[in-house]
């Protein structure tokens, strides 16, 4: 005898598709617990078995040092999408590619324009600025005559600042 759905009804998902409560699913309307709960269901995601590495004894596998876009820095090599560097000699480059521009939002125009008309405070309104920052920062790292770039949108005037840094740290593991 079959156990009887605890939620019938049209969700219930005892249908023609083959989903339900008691079938394997997207976690409807059973939702498996959320990530880090070891063995409590969602996917797991280690990069060095992702690109089919072997993970070394004496590294113990780690865990990521550094990631920069699709680029992980591992105390054992860089894992990118194309393959893995080794880690010693690597040579890191980067070129911001962003711009940002500031121009003066068109209701302060607006305004500045109606409150010029009551008085003439109304100019102030156009020493408001907004700021916009558009483009992409390109990572580079070559080793082992192997090359990977990889593009980071630029989300703000810091995000070069920012990648620059991790950069930074990159390059002083690869000096290790």
């Amino acid at each position: 005898m079959s156990q009887a759905n605890p939620n019938p009804g049209p969700d219930s998902g005892d249908g023609a598709y083959g989903w339900g409560p008691t079938q394997p699913g997207y976690g409807y309307p059973n939702p498996a617990p959320g990530y880090g709960y070891p063995n409590q269901g969602g996917p797991s995601y280690d990069p060095t078995m992702a690109a089919g590495l072997p993970i070394p004894a004496a590294s113990g596998g780690g865990a990521p040092l550094v990631s920069i876009g699709d680029i992980t820095v591992m105390n054992h090599g860089i894992v990118t999408p194309s393959g893995t560097l080794p880690i010693q000699g690597a040579v890191w480059n980067a070129t911001d590619m962003s711009r940002t521009e500031e121009k003066i939002p068109a209701h302060a125009i607006v305004l500045a324009v109606v409150f010029f008309i009551f008085c003439l405070l109304g100019l102030l309104f156009l020493l408001m600025k907004e700021r916009k920052t558009t483009g992409f920062i390109q990572v580079m790292v070559t080793s082992g005559g192997k090359h990977h770039s990889t593009m980071i949108p630029a989300t703000g005037p810091e995000s070069f600042q920012v990648v620059m840094g991790q950069i930074a740290y990159a390059r002083s593991l690869s000096s290790m």
